[in-house]
């Protein structure tokens, strides 16, 4: 790994996706739960006060920060599918980690992704082909299709579970 802050490289976001593509994000989707507890289970209190690199955030901070970041992520899908290319913004996802609720227990975090997943999933396995193309006005990336939405959280789920598995692996954990 080259670099610590992508340790499954950079989001490439491939535009619109086949079948086969959008079935393996949205599985990815579905599997973060449980990936999330896998990664996370048996740590003790220091452990998930331990940065995951240096400047980075901790392990806790990883864990609520899917819970902020997916909550987000549902909502924008849900207004893109909703409404005609609604607004969406970013925020300042650093000062969120900086929050007491971002640095408090990780079981109300898991258990909100758990049940966020369960419904954002079955909500994109129920959508015709066709609303996947639709899209949303996102304040920092631009134009996004439902698709660049899928495949941005599947691999960002992927992403910070990474993250929490690296270290555990470089820490012997």
């Amino acid at each position: 790994m080259s670099d610590p802050r992508y340790p499954i490289g950079r989001i490439e976001l491939p535009g619109a996706l086949d079948g086969a593509k959008r079935a393996a994000a949205i599985a990815a989707i579905a599997a973060l739960p449980n990936d999330l507890y896998d990664a996370v289970r048996g740590l003790d209190a220091a452990q998930l006060d331990t940065r995951y690199r240096s400047g980075g955030w901790t392990v806790r901070q990883v864990v609520h920060h899917l819970a902020d970041s997916h909550v987000n992520a549902y909502v924008r899908c849900k207004l893109t599918l909703t409404e005609l290319e609604p607004p969406v913004r970013a925020y300042d996802e650093n000062e969120w980690a900086r929050l007491a609720d971002a640095n408090g227990p990780i079981g109300p975090s898991l258990l909100l992704v758990q049940a966020l997943h369960d419904r954002w999933v079955h909500c994109l396995r129920s959508l015709p082909v066709a609303a996947f193309a639709r899209t949303c006005l996102h304040s920092e990336r631009g134009r996004m299709t439902l698709d660049d939405l899928v495949a941005l959280y599947a691999w960002h789920g992927s992403h910070h579970v990474a993250h929490i598995t690296a270290l555990r692996r470089a820490k012997g954990w």
